[in-house]
């Protein structure tokens, strides 16, 4: 049985392919209000020596919309530019 996230939780687990120090210590995702994130974490210390974690959330399916919504607009246009009669140019 696969695991399912629980709603408004994530997990972290140890980067393993870490090669810089602007690669996070960890990766992982979480369920927050329904919307699936990919969470980057990093282990900082401040200045008196005390350590925290640093997280980033980016959603998961962001960058495929922007993607789909590129294509959309793309397409739209295609059509539009159709539209027009052979004896009556867009401009």
């Amino acid at each position: 049985m696969a695991y399912e996230q629980k709603p408004d939780s994530g997990s972290l687990f140890k980067n393993d392919r870490r090669e810089k120090d602007t690669h996070p210590h960890a990766k992982g995702s979480a369920l927050i209000g329904g919307v699936e994130y990919w969470v980057d974490a990093w282990t900082n210390e401040d200045r008196n020596g005390n350590k925290y974690q640093a997280l980033k959330f980016k959603q998961k399916d962001a960058q495929g919309d922007r993607y789909q919504s590129a294509q959309n607009d793309r397409q739209q246009a295609s059509e539009r530019a159709n539209d027009w009669p052979e004896e009556d140019p867009p401009f």
